[in-house]
């Protein structure tokens, strides 16, 4: 973790916030929709914890190591990843939001950040059609002025491509922008976009500790990066 930023740093304007992982958790949808989608496969179920560890870089990567798993082989036939890809799609259209729960602090937050005249953006790696879907089942589509997901730029996070995105559509230069997210995509999405990056230490990195992420700092919840902003942003 490093606290590099100057204090002579511009005024903050927005702020970018990942979903999966920093604004709810939706492990248990995604891991219902990935077992459904191997039981349709002829697969035996997964523990969530494993599931777990294959989430953050979208969808497809998902797919694979969830039908890599428990395979003698590391190659897929692209015929049965479009399979999959269909199960997949189906079972999650069934499952995503039912047992989402939004994190301690988030709506706190999301209100306080509002109280400051700061925009606000999702930017995730989850397709559109699910991040609209689930922004709308948890109501947390009234907060957000610009919403960035997986299928909306040719890139994705760890790609700095989405934050830049989602700064050109807010009107804010990437330095006024914070980034709030859970993991190692989002500290080097932001960190090569110009933007300040905050970890929170919930959320899903792949086996990583949050104290590994080059962040700026970590809040424990998005209440406490209120405090954050007022302390470097005075």
């Amino acid at each position: 973790m490093s606290e590099t930023m100057s204090h002579t740093r511009p005024a903050l304007k927005a702020v970018l916030l990942d979903l999966d992982g920093t604004l709810v958790d939706s492990i248990p949808d995604l891991a219902d929709a990935a077992n459904a989608m191997r039981k349709d496969l002829g697969l035996s179920a997964l523990p969530l914890d494993l599931i777990t560890s294959f989430v953050g870089k979208g969808a497809d990567h998902l797919i694979r190591q969830t039908l890599l798993a428990d395979s003698s082989s590391q190659t897929l036939d692209e015929t049965r990843l479009e399979t999959a890809r269909k199960a997949f799609v189906k079972q999650y259209t069934r499952y995503n939001g039912l047992r989402t729960t939004i994190y301690p602090g988030v709506l706190e937050g999301l209100k306080a950040f509002q109280q400051l005249n700061l925009r606000l953006a999702v930017v995730t790696n989850k397709p559109a059609v699910f991040t609209h879907d689930l922004l709308a089942k948890t109501k947390l589509d009234q907060y957000m002025d610009v919403v960035v997901s997986g299928d909306t730029c040719e890139t994705r996070k760890p790609d700095p491509e989405p934050v830049l995105y989602a700064c050109q559509n807010l009107g804010v230069a990437p330095a006024e922008a914070l980034f709030i997210g859970d993991s190692m995509n989002d500290a080097l999405a932001a960190r090569d976009a110009g933007c300040p990056v905050l970890a929170v230490p919930y959320g899903y990195r792949e086996g990583m500790t949050v104290d590994k992420l080059p962040v700026d700092g970590i809040v424990q919840t998005l209440v406490d990066a209120i405090s954050w902003i007022r302390q470097h942003y005075s």
